[in-house]
């Protein structure tokens, strides 16, 4: 095949992946099995909270027209006639000179309109019979959290799109939702091409590496929210890696190859998406590490394959793979986060092109910053080990300097957003 390579920028790249996104078919799991999933129905309260009005102290439930007047002068005595914890409702409507000792989250009884805290009253005893005195007029609704004041009935709850977090989780439980609509997670099979690769578990051998893109791959999507597949790798054998691909193109929604895909004698994947029939969308970007980053699309399903070397395999995934996962998944801002922050170190190679850095984020009296985590090679391992941002270098530059301003894309847990800026 005579393989033409024409380096596209960065966002060009992005936009052309973003052109096949899809989304995944709505399903049914249960709320226990919710966590990372996205929302895919507009959920509503089916019912107002609190349900009721009730106490936030532990105190006394009072009729507020009986304090009319109350002072240090005038001092009212009440009757309590029963205790009420939470969960439990009073026997009867309160009358007038009466009192319920009443605990927090505890039902308002009827006819009691105010609570007055403990810490404002004086508790006896006559005649085996409890009392308080009150010395201060408290007004209706005092100390009171009235019914619906949280959300009414009908109130819009999460909408779709909404990733599910702790907080929404608490949310849904709440109001019922023991089962939920959530768009699928894609399923991503990944094989990892090279002759030179041993798997993690065999000794090494003289000019063998072991196989840690295919585990860093499978890693990396299930950050992402896909589930990862591994195929096996494949020895550098044309009939081999075309039969084990073709096979497995109706089995997952996305392939991953890793490896093969340069311009070398051994680098296959080229010949086999042409035998394929698919359509090659690029197969250079503009870019430090991860230039030969290819991207094609076969029946409205896209095929990455990415470098074989750790760290541009790494940057290849987070930028063009990511993005698509989150979308499948229902996300509406299916992109990495960007923030500006300043660099902790001189970086002083040129970039003729865009330049992504791995790195971490560090916080010092409110100002971020971000440091290279290692050495900055394409086939270095060691450094993504502590990377959680890749830092933004622009192409044309002649190095960087510590305190300069740069760009940092959030990897790890961080909110998304909605369009890949340019560089």
């Amino acid at each position: 095949m005579s393989l033409h390579r024409k380096p596209l920028l960065v966002f060009e790249a992005v936009h052309k992946v973003m052109a096949h996104r899809k989304n995944g078919r709505p399903e049914t799991v249960e709320l226990s099995e919710a966590d990372g999933r996205i929302l895919a129905e507009d959920l509503r309260a089916t019912h107002p909270v609190p349900p009721f009005d009730k106490s936030p102290y532990d105190g006394f439930a009072l009729r507020s027209e009986d304090t009319n007047g109350l002072s240090k002068e005038n001092v009212g005595t009440f009757r309590v006639i029963e205790t009420i914890g939470a969960g439990e409702q009073a026997s009867g409507p309160l009358q007038p000179g009466e009192a319920v000792r009443i605990m927090t989250g505890a039902e308002i009884p009827e006819k009691a309109d105010c609570v007055a805290m403990f810490e404002i009253t004086q508790s006896f005893e006559e005649n085996d019979q409890a009392y308080i005195t009150l010395k201060r007029t408290l007004e209706e609704d005092q100390n009171i959290i009235k019914e619906g004041s949280e959300n009414k009935e009908g109130d819009s709850l999460v909408a779709a799109g909404t990733r599910i977090n702790p907080g929404v989780k608490a949310l849904l439980a709440t109001f019922g939702y023991a089962e939920i609509q959530v768009y699928q997670r894609p399923a991503i099979g990944v094989f990892a091409t090279g002759t030179e690769l041993l798997e993690v578990d065999e000794p090494l051998e003289p000019g063998k590496i072991r196989n840690s893109n295919a585990y860093m791959i499978l890693s990396q999507i299930e950050r992402a929210g896909g589930q990862g597949f591994y195929l096996g790798k494949l020895d550098d054998d044309f009939d081999t890696c075309f039969d084990a691909v073709s096979r497995s193109l109706t089995d997952y929604d996305f392939l991953i190859t890793t490896g093969g895909v340069s311009v070398g004698d051994y680098d296959l994947m080229p010949d086999i998406y042409e035998k394929l029939g698919a359509e090659v969308l690029f197969n250079k970007v503009g870019m430090r590490p991860g230039s030969v980053t290819t991207v094609a699309e076969k029946d409205g399903q896209l095929l990455y394959g990415l470098s074989g070397n750790p760290s541009a395999c790494y940057v290849g995934f987070e930028l063009f793979v990511h993005p698509i996962i989150q979308n499948f998944m229902g996300n509406p801002e299916p992109h990495h986060r960007r923030i500006e922050a300043t660099l902790g170190e001189d970086f002083k190679k040129p970039n003729p092109f865009t330049r992504f850095v791995r790195g971490y984020l560090d916080f010092n009296k409110g100002q971020v910053f971000v440091y290279p985590a290692g050495i900055d090679k394409s086939a270095v391992v060691s450094s993504l080990a502590h990377t959680n941002v890749l830092i933004v270098l622009k192409g044309g530059t002649r190095g960087y300097q510590k305190g300069d301003q740069v760009e940092a894309i959030l990897l790890d847990g961080f909110q998304g957003q909605d369009q890949f800026e340019k560089e």
